[in-house]
């Protein structure tokens, strides 16, 4: 069974709540680091870039920092060329739970009275892509060893500090930040920005 497929295994068939969603992405992200054998950070793209049937297109003038298609046998990510490289290293991992998604994206994630199906796609796209470059025992490790200003942490992680900070707060290890605006740090890009795309065609059954 190739890599994709053992990932999409992880995960039922069926609606999720957003606690097992949150689950799912991180015991995926989790064993995609197993099975590529990465034990330490900077979490290397090539665990994406280098799967089969996946390539990488880094597209001048994307409408959003990221997209996703089946396209001539093959899931194509495109990145926005003009993306800082640290916002593209996230949008890859982000893209591609998108591409693991993909059988079930119809019912996974169901809409509720305030979030529509997209939206919540695309928090657990980011979810996962955060479980992915800063899996949360190596943080905790590295905090609790003293890692502990987000600039190092940043460094270390091969994330922007915006995604350090954000990924803190998950882990209960920094209080959230009050929400007020404020200049962006290199690969940081607005939230706005997301977009979900759904493939222009859909990929046959068996493929990747």
């Amino acid at each position: 069974m190739n890599i994709i497929n053992q990932l999409r295994a992880i995960c039922p068939d069926r609606p999720l709540t957003d606690s097992e969603a949150r689950s799912i992405a991180e015991r995926q992200a989790t064993q995609l680091l197993k099975l590529t054998s990465v034990d330490s950070p900077a979490v290397p793209s090539g665990i994406i870039t280098e799967l089969p049937r996946v390539a990488v297109d880094y597209t001048p003038g994307l409408a959003s920092s990221g997209a996703t298609m089946w396209t001539g046998g093959r899931w194509l990510i495109q990145l926005k060329a003009e993306d800082h490289p640290l916002r593209q290293r996230f949008s890859l991992a982000h893209e591609l739970k998108h591409v693991i998604d993909h059988p079930y994206i119809d019912h996974l994630y169901q809409p509720d009275r305030y979030t529509s199906v997209a939206e919540r796609a695309e928090t657990i796209c980011d979810y996962f892509a955060a479980c992915l470059l800063m899996p949360r025992g190596w943080v905790k490790l590295a905090y609790g060893s003293g890692i502990q200003q987000p600039t190092e942490l940043a460094r270390l992680f091969g994330v922007s500090r915006q995604a350090i900070l954000v990924r803190l707060t998950q882990l209960g290890l920094i209080e959230p930040a009050a929400r007020c605006p404020g200049p962006l740090d290199p690969g940081d890009t607005p939230k706005v920005l997301r977009r979900y795309r759904r493939p222009a065609a859909l990929a046959p059954a068996g493929a990747l």
